[in-house]
């Protein structure tokens, strides 16, 4: 059956597309590389048209048309559910507002109604399909949830992006699409390379050494992961599997030398499960029509009990700073929001539950402020930052000077393990802080 037709009543352009936007609608964007470019801008076109017209987004990759275009927000108010630098230029000039909440969790809340019902979805996809289908490409964290609920769907095809074969849930119809625009076709944003630091490389090292043949990777971005896949690709390691919020390039690499197979994986075996990819255009190519690749929604990637099911799940994410009880913040630094919870606490949580898993936060043991080195590992979390682990959910935490598994521990030797990989020059600080704290005992070691 040929959809030729159908296609050519529905292509429209941008600026027809968002006509169908009203005043005081919920406007629901398509994430990370997919983030809309050509519908935003011809929406922020529409400002004085317009009020209280309320954007939903996830890391937007792109500059956000509609929060610049209004910066007195009598049109348009631009939510997201994880920063990104451009988000996070926005929300210091008071334009951008944070969505908590477990990225697990979101395709569950949009279609119990927790979340106000999108009532237009402006979603990027790849050309249609002789099927007549749309793939949601390299992004899939909610889109079909929120396709399913909006009142009016608008895809913004890129012929540049990548078909991304599932897995579930990774397309729409034509049959369900309202309106086609033939919208950007620049290739997909690319994530700069990271070269990774001598405390990058040290903390990898140490999470190597954990890893055994079969274990299941999940990785994010940055110097670090890069680093760890670098090094796990002159390893000995075989048979690697992926179960992983994001695919970045370091599982590029790892598949090329022969390490990732998933061969022993106890689901999706052979498969390198995904919801989103993030990184380079040899990424992107990578991940065109491979059959090696599954993308999913987010409430299967990331549901703690899908994670949990494969052996070995190895979980590996970065921190802002962990305090003497264990506590993790990840993703503020005061009242500024820099990224969120993301797949954090989903991954944490299930890699534990795996059998022979391992969850591993990671940060170097200092930072630098204006002029000043400070430590990242504190007494208690900083006032104003956000807890994005509770000190029950965090397994391995690990610096440049060593790891603590602090599952099991009381008060006391939490303490003492997460000050014997603090920077030596704060330890003695620590200590005296450990002991005001009352949770510092006459038989702990002096570091």
């Amino acid at each position: 059956m040929g959809y030729t037709d159908e296609y050519n009543r529905k292509l429209v352009s941008a600026d027809e597309a968002v006509k169908v936007v009203k005043s005081g609608d919920w406007v629901a964007y398509s994430h990370f590389a997919m983030t809309p470019v050509v519908l935003d801008e011809a929406l922020a076109k529409r400002k004085d048209e317009l009020t209280n017209v309320k954007v939903r987004g996830i890391c937007s990759v792109y500059p956000v048309k509609v929060a610049l275009a209004d910066p007195d927000q009598q049109h348009f108010i631009y939510n997201n559910g994880f920063f990104s630098g451009y988000d996070r230029k926005l929300q210091d000039h008071g334009l951008a507002y944070f969505m908590p909440g477990l990225y697990e969790e979101a395709p569950a809340i949009l279609r119990t109604g927790q979340a106000e019902r999108p009532n237009v979805a402006m979603i990027v996809t790849t050309p249609m399909d002789e099927s007549g289908y749309f793939n949601f490409s390299v992004s899939n964290s909610y889109e079909r949830a929120a396709t399913e609920k909006a009142e009016t769907v608008i895809v913004e095809v890129n012929r540049n992006a990548p078909r991304c074969l599932g897995g579930d849930h990774e397309s729409i119809h034509i049959s369900e699409v309202d309106y086609i625009v033939e919208g950007n076709h620049n290739p997909l944003f690319e994530v700069p390379s990271l070269p990774a630091t001598e405390v990058d490389k040290k903390i990898a090292s140490l999470i190597v050494e954990e890893i055994e043949d079969g274990a299941c990777l999940q990785l994010g971005i940055g110097g670090m992961p890069n680093t760890i896949g670098q090094m796990l690709a002159e390893s000995g390691l075989k048979d690697l599997g992926v179960h992983s919020e994001m695919l970045c390039d370091a599982f590029v690499d790892l598949y090329e030398k022969g390490k990732i197979t998933g061969a022993r994986k106890t689901i999706d075996r052979f498969k390198m499960v995904f919801t989103f990819a993030l990184g380079s255009k040899r990424l992107y190519e990578f991940i065109h029509n491979n059959p090696a690749c599954a993308i999913y929604p987010v409430d299967y990637t990331n549901s703690p009990a899908i994670i949990a099911q494969n052996d070995k799940q190895i979980s590996i994410n970065n921190a802002i700073e962990i305090d003497l009880y264990g506590q993790v913040c990840s993703e503020t630094v005061g009242a500024r929001q820099i990224s969120g919870t993301g797949g954090q606490f989903d991954f944490a949580y299930g890699a534990f539950r795996s059998k022979g898993g391992k969850s591993f936060i990671c940060l170097g043991s200092t930072k630098k402020v204006k002029d000043t080195v400070v430590s990242r590992i504190v007494p208690t979390i900083t006032p104003g930052n956000i807890v994005t682990l509770p000190r029950s959910v965090v397994q391995y935490v690990v610096t440049e000077h060593g790891k603590a598994n602090l599952k099991g521990k009381p008060t006391w030797q939490r303490a003492e393990m997460l000050i014997s990989i603090a920077d030596p020059e704060y330890r003695e600080d620590l200590i005296k802080q450990a002991e005001k704290m009352k949770i510092w005992t006459k038989t702990n070691k002096k570091i």
